[in-house]
């Protein structure tokens, strides 16, 4: 994470180098952007370091999350189409997960015709 965070800095700031070397003299606004860009970089490397280490403290969580349930969600992708047929999942208090179907989605060709009677959720 630290590389990447540090990479995307320095791609950010390649053309104001470059812009830097194509004349000997630089302009009032080339110095104002290198100096207003320095600034920005002093006041964001607090910010990115703590970034850093929340994302160093949180990786073996997310690589056990990532362990534990990519089978089921792999599982669970194959099986749904179009995830915009959905309606956004509900959480009862018994902590089932409803996904329900949006009115306007097309059918389904295949599954059985429902049941005449009561429907058991």
């Amino acid at each position: 994470m630290k590389h990447r965070t540090t990479a995307a800095l320095a791609l950010a700031l390649i053309p104001f180098g470059a812009m830097a070397q194509e004349d000997e003299g630089t302009s009032l606004m080339e110095e104002g952007a290198k100096l207003f860009f320095r600034g920005l970089m002093e006041e964001m490397e607090p910010a990115l370091r703590e970034l850093e280490g929340l994302a160093e403290d949180i990786e073996p969580a997310i690589r056990s999350f990532a362990e534990e349930m990519g089978p089921a969600l792999r599982d669970l992708m194959t099986q749904v189409e179009d995830w915009s047929a959905y309606e956004p999942p509900v959480v009862l208090p018994n902590g089932d997960i409803l996904l329900k179907r949006k009115e306007d989605a097309p059918p389904l060709d295949d599954l059985p015709p429902p049941e005449e009677g009561e429907v058991d959720i």
